[in-house]
């Protein structure tokens, strides 16, 4: 059954490399004036926000060793990450926006008394020319992403054993904690996240949504540009805008092949372990914790202003508290149920599904098929998404399955599953074997085993992986508005439009909304997933 989500990843694929052979296509993009500015921004923004994103989580997992040494403290840290996960990019780029913008809440909260203004002021706080705002707000959405891929490596039993003992090894040399994480450590668990890190890196170059809401308008990010082109009539722009999503592609895998060779050469090996042993104090430092403290604080800051906006009614400048407050936008989401139960229903339908393959190829696929469809699976995270996402149209055209509920509920389970696998495929792995050979001696079948040992002891990782499906589906914006061709509306389609239309209060309630589903089900998950008590 795992093996059936090949057929469409590699059918999208394929049907992606057609407009990659049209030489006139690549001569309008390389001849456009907006090209090489925005390929640049885009380079900038996504190079920038993942050094930052990566530089920040492994600051904040040396204070969590040193605080731990590995132990039991770490495993409450996912709990942590869990509502700062069900934040969907674009939910969060547009409470960042009522934040910042030229009449957002900061300047309200510093005018007039500091700052002297009666008007909002012309300052390009969102949407600057520099990106800022958009590696911002790719910063903030990643390093909990890496953090929760890195401590799924570093409670594998195996890995924190060998960890820690390596660890008390490096103390006994004579290195600080804070040292013997950064020479001992981090280089070991760097290697173990080259799919997370090329994730973010690729998500960070070739982000369409969050780029639209708060990224650079003039010119816009490239994958920006190359959605505009795709939107057009004209096939030969359409055609364009394909070449330049290749285009973008081509700078990731050069982007990616130069930090991957960056990381194995002796340098930067060097970089990491030699040097004298540091005979500082052993003392955690408190600056990681506060790093993510403050993390929590501005989620929670995003979340507040977004929850207010939903409700605020006339709102004059400079005062810092609304005139009155209204349910208004509320009730127009009310009268807009089909929305939020098509978002339901995809969500449900395409995690259960992506849940069912994840566990189906994890079971029964032979570990040589893993290893070697294992970048096919993984297609959906490193390709640009405006380029997966064209060959995906293409595909349900071919297969008839365009502007149906069937081909949009296919598009959201491809797009869910890699995030599915991720989560799902470490405690899968590192299930006891042991335990198979007792319920064996006992007399039991294999289908047993699973249905009341194997499954039961995974329903914890099983039902945190169909959550991530639900939250990754919500989240979907391209695959809707391609392969669903309008005639489907998410809470996520509907935010962003809505934030282009300039309608505060009603994006504000369709955003609230985009993180309320999540974390309800990551809710329930986390209820399911409890230890039973005897």
């Amino acid at each position: 059954m795992g093996a059936l989500a090949l057929l469409p990843l590699g059918g999208s694929v394929v049907e992606a490399l057609r407009p990659a052979l049209d030489l006139e296509a690549w001569a309008l993009v390389v001849q456009h004036p907006q090209t090489w500015r925005a390929l640049s921004l885009s380079v900038w923004t996504g190079l920038l926000s993942s050094a930052i994103a990566v530089a920040a989580t492994a600051w904040i997992l040396a204070s969590v060793v040193d605080r731990t040494h590995t132990g039991a403290h770490i495993l409450h840290i996912p709990k942590l990450l869990a509502p700062l996960l069900a934040v969907p990019h674009a939910a969060f780029a547009i409470g960042l926006l009522a934040l910042l913008a030229p009449s957002g809440w900061l300047l309200r909260l510093l005018s007039p008394w500091a700052t002297g203004l009666t008007a909002p002021p012309p300052w390009p706080t969102t949407q600057d020319p520099w990106g800022l705002g958009l590696i911002a707000v790719l910063v903030c959405k990643e390093i909990p992403f890496l953090l929760w891929a890195a401590l799924a490596h570093l409670q594998r039993p195996d890995v924190a054993r060998r960890l820690q003992q390596e660890l008390r090894l490096a103390y006994t040399l004579g290195y600080s904690a804070r040292a013997a994480w950064w020479r001992v450590g981090w280089p070991q668990l760097l290697p173990r996240l080259t799919a997370p890190l090329l994730a973010v890196l690729a998500y960070g170059l070739t982000v369409v949504d969050v780029a639209l809401l708060i990224g650079p308008t003039t010119p816009p990010t490239l994958a920006v540009l190359a959605w505009q082109w795709l939107q057009d009539a004209d096939p030969a722009v359409n055609a364009q805008g394909a070449a330049a999503a290749w285009l973008l592609a081509g700078v990731l895998a050069l982007c990616a092949a130069l930090g991957w060779g960056l990381l194995r050469t002796p340098w930067m090996r060097q970089r990491w372990t030699r040097g004298a042993p540091a005979h500082a104090s052993r003392a955690p430092t408190a600056s990681g914790p506060g790093a993510l403290a403050w993390l929590v604080a501005v989620y929670g800051a995003v979340m507040l202003a977004l929850l207010l906006g939903s409700v605020i009614g006339p709102w004059p400048f400079p005062k810092l508290w609304p005139d009155a407050f209204t349910t208004a936008a509320w009730q127009g989401v009310a009268r807009s149920s089909g929305t939020v139960w098509t978002t339901m229903w995809l969500a449900l339908a395409s995690s259960g599904a992506a849940l069912l393959w994840a566990v189906a190829w994890l079971e029964w696929a032979p570990a040589r098929w893993q290893l070697h469809a294992r970048p096919v699976l993984m297609l959906p995270l490193v390709l640009p998404a405006v380029l997966w996402v064209v060959g995906l149209h293409r595909l349900s055209l071919a297969w008839g399955l365009d502007t149906t509920g069937t081909g949009l509920w296919l598009a959201h389970t491809l797009a869910s599953l890699p995030y599915v696998l991720i989560a799902l495929q470490g405690p899968y792995q590192g299930f006891d074997p042991r335990l198979r050979q007792v319920s064996a001696s006992l007399g039991h079948g294999h289908a047993v085993f699973l249905l009341r040992v194997k499954w039961p002891l995974l329903r914890s990782a099983l039902a945190a992986s169909a959550a991530i499906g639900f939250a990754v589906s919500v989240a979907q914006y391209l695959p809707t508005l391609y392969v669903g061709a309008g005639r489907f509306a998410t809470v996520t389609t509907e935010a962003v439009n809505l934030a282009a239309g300039g309608q505060r209060s009603l994006t504000a309630a369709f955003a609230w909304l985009q993180w309320l589903l999540p974390v309800l089900v990551f809710a329930l998950a986390a209820r399911l997933g409890r230890a039973r008590r005897f």
